[in-house]
């Protein structure tokens, strides 16, 4: 796989640069059901086929994917965490006299 194979399967599924497998699966799922020969409302054997190569690379991508736990990923993917932690335990109108 290549970068310009991964960005066209991004293409292919009309994905932004920054998605999630959910929404990768929401994706293909939407897309077969709308290009299956059998089943889908435009029959395109040759859509479906990029379509399935396309999922094949992505999820090839995401399956190779290394993630990240630690405690600084965890704040940058919940930001409201770190503000719940930094000012929960802080009452701002208390008189510090």
């Amino acid at each position: 796989m290549t970068y310009e194979d991964l960005q066209l399967a991004l293409a292919e599924f009309d994905l932004p640069q920054q998605t999630t497998w959910k929404k990768i699966r929401e994706q293909h799922r939407l897309l077969v059901r709308r290009y299956h020969p059998d089943r889908g409302e435009y029959t395109d054997g040759e859509k479906i086929r990029r379509i399935n190569a396309a999922y094949k690379i992505l999820s090839e991508y995401v399956g190779d994917y290394r993630f990240d736990f630690s405690r600084e990923q965890f704040l940058e993917q919940y930001p409201e965490e770190r503000l719940r932690e930094q000012f929960w335990n802080e009452n701002p109108w208390a008189d510090d006299r």
